[in-house]
């Protein structure tokens, strides 16, 4: 991390957490952030359902909800890009503060619920953004107030997937009431069925992913596998925040909302593996939760992902992150002797078994 990347986050840390938010993505668009442009090599290069992704770190959905800093983004050293999450219409999202850091447990709560400008305008920068070698994909939500948030999702992917190269299915948000019911068997099923009733109809026929919760029991986590599996989805993201609060030091701790950060990455690598496990790698995982460094990211490719995604790590560690994380995979894979890093997926799935 270079000395100016540090001063900012002090600064920034000296701030309301989403104002903070707010203005390191004014520094992005502003031009004050170095940027290290792609990252790639023949040995980071990786085939995510069928996208080619110049390496496989990615930045999680949340970031940059609105899609206002495209283009600064894909020269950050990320190997794709995930915005939103977009719903329908606009909405403000839950009452502020609703984000809240936990730095003594390297970790952050949320609780902002789906707030964004809408569909029809993150569309509009989506459809402008530089066309390069790095995917960009969008987090399609609900609005809180809907008659019918599973009609919602493939209203989102109707707007905007002409623009985009992915879509991600969030129904695993516990900041929107009732929203993880939908990872039931059949309503899962029927949400699924109306996505990709959309996507056929699109003019390609991107990727959809589905994200789900770490706190799955295990009979919930068998039937998402096999919703996954025969509903045609391209992969599953796992896993979103948790409601747990074990183990957490911080004075913030009993706050509201998704738990993201260290705290989650022992629970999120279990699911990830499980989730290999019972699909028996026919379908393209993506490991998020907890990344900080590239061994963490190498036990999340280990584990059982094709590609990994950081996030709450940026608030401590800074946007050089995604670079120093992609070149550290690098280095670990030649060390251990692979040709590629997605030779090495699901190679280490038994230990988190």
């Amino acid at each position: 991390m270079s000395l100016t990347e540090s001063l900012g986050l002090w600064a920034l840390h000296r701030c309301d957490p989403e104002r903070a938010h707010g203005l390191s993505l004014a520094a992005l668009r502003a031009g004050f952030v170095p940027l290290p442009g792609v990252v790639t090599s023949d040995r980071l290069r990786t085939d995510l359902a069928g996208m080619v992704l110049p390496n496989p770190v990615g930045l999680a959905a949340g970031y940059d909800k609105n899609a206002v800093a495209l283009a600064p983004l894909m020269r950050s050293g990320f190997g794709f890009l995930e915005v939103g999450a977009a719903t329908p219409r606009p909405q403000p999202g839950n009452p502020k503060p609703r984000l809240f850091r936990l730095t003594e447990d390297r970790a952050a709560i949320n609780r902002f619920g789906f707030n964004n400008e809408g569909a029809c305008a993150i569309s509009a920068r989506l459809a402008l953004r530089p066309k390069g070698a790095v995917p960009v994909g969008l987090n399609l939500g609900a609005n809180k107030d809907s008659a019918d948030r599973a009609a919602d999702f493939a209203a989102v992917l109707a707007t905007c997937g002409p623009h985009i190269d992915f879509a991600t299915v969030n129904v695993s948000s516990p900041n929107t009431e009732k929203l993880r019911d939908l990872q039931g068997r059949a309503a899962l099923a029927a949400l699924l069925a109306g996505v990709m009733e959309v996507r056929a109809g699109l003019p390609h026929q991107l990727p959809v992913f589905l994200k789900i919760a770490p706190d799955l029991t295990e009979a919930d986590l068998a039937d998402v596998a096999e919703v996954a599996l025969a509903s045609g989805i391209s992969g599953v993201i796992a896993t979103n925040t948790t409601l747990s609060r074990e183990g957490l030091k911080s004075a913030s701790k009993g706050e509201t909302g998704g738990l993201s950060g260290a705290p989650l990455f022992e629970k999120s690598t279990r699911v990830l593996a499980r989730l290999s496990q019972l699909t028996d790698g026919k379908l393209p995982l993506i490991g998020v939760g907890g990344i900080s460094s590239p061994e963490q990211a190498w036990e999340k490719i280990r584990a059982g992902a094709t590609a990994v995604q950081i996030y709450t790590a940026l608030v401590y560690e800074g946007l050089s992150l995604a670079a120093r994380v992609a070149e550290g995979l690098e280095a670990i894979a030649a060390r251990e002797g692979f040709a590629r890093i997605s030779d090495a997926v699901g190679t280490g799935r038994d230990r988190w078994l």
